[in-house]
């Protein structure tokens, strides 16, 4: 009899056992971010723009579908030296560590020292009859972009960008 009962508790653990981890959230799904994490410089100014966790999530499958071929992670396969980490962004010219002038930089591109237009080799609203993907994207559309690569590298840590030692 108590082989019978012994089977029985096993044939109902493997039965409600996937049911529980089908009804448990997953560790994403548990992730809370706080206001600090979804806050972000907003423009050059200092003024901070908070997203909220839906935004970020719309902003990824964005960059995903029009960036992510080229920036995985954020890096930037075509030159390993410039990735989307924030000291990166940071040190470009213009400064390209905010909302603002990243949205700036997905309308009209320019080279990393900031001399030269690149809309012509970098998708871009200016190019958008060149890189297809860009022209159904409208401004909203590149400001949660630019929320989802500042607030990655929150999440993310040092793996956000830092190219080819941790892919």
């Amino acid at each position: 009899m108590s082989t019978v009962l012994q089977g029985l508790r096993r044939a109902v653990v493997l039965l409600l056992l996937p049911l529980a981890l089908l009804l448990l959230p997953t560790a994403a799904e548990a992730l809370q971010w706080d206001a600090e994490t979804l806050t972000v410089p907003a423009d050059p100014s200092g003024t901070t723009v908070t997203f909220s966790e839906t935004e970020i999530k719309s902003g990824r499958k964005i960059f995903n579908s029009s960036c992510g071929t080229c920036h995985a992670g954020g890096i930037t396969k075509t030159n390993q030296n410039v990735g989307l980490d924030p000291e990166t962004l940071a040190l470009a010219t213009p400064p390209r560590d905010n909302v603002e002038a990243l949205v700036d930089y997905f309308k009209d591109p320019t080279s990393y020292d900031g001399e030269v237009s690149i809309a012509d080799v970098h998708p871009s609203l200016r190019s958008a009859d060149v890189f297809v993907k860009m022209r159904d994207l409208d401004d909203e559309d590149l400001r949660l972009i630019a929320g989802y690569i500042l607030v990655a590298p929150k999440v993310q840590g040092p793996q956000w960008g830092g190219g080819k030692i941790y892919f």
